[in-house]
């Protein structure tokens, strides 16, 4: 199974109140490390000092500090295409927090509005 179908997999299991969740990535040949390394720089994956594995990338489902899951599976692909194999693992996954925003100040339409569009 490919890396960016193992992400999907990952995904799709999990409730859709996820909010962000922590991967860890291994390579299997550590000779293309720099070259893995150029593809996750667009997700921000931050490398471990760990034996067994190299990167953890941050993934956030509808706000955060974290790479989107769109974006995730795009670079996971890229991998893929440059026949990139490795593993991929799910170390932690956060569910059911909720964004904090300032209204302080903003009409009742755009709190009504955010609620709503929140809710989905």
């Amino acid at each position: 199974m490919s890396l960016a179908d193992d992400f999907q997999a990952i995904v799709d299991s999990l409730p859709d109140d996820w909010t962000d969740l922590e991967l860890e990535l291994r390579i299997d040949d550590v000779g293309r490390y720099i070259e893995t390394a150029t593809y996750l720089v667009t997700v921000n994956a931050q490398p471990l000092s760990r034996q067994r594995f190299h990167w953890r990338i941050l993934v956030a489902h509808r706000f955060g500090h974290a790479a989107a899951a769109p974006v995730v599976h795009g670079t996971l692909k890229l991998l893929d295409d440059a026949e990139i194999t490795g593993e991929l693992a799910l170390r932690e996954v956060r569910v059911g927090r909720t964004e904090v925003v300032q209204m302080w100040g903003r009409p009742e339409s755009v709190r009504r509005e955010f609620r709503q569009l929140r809710a989905q």
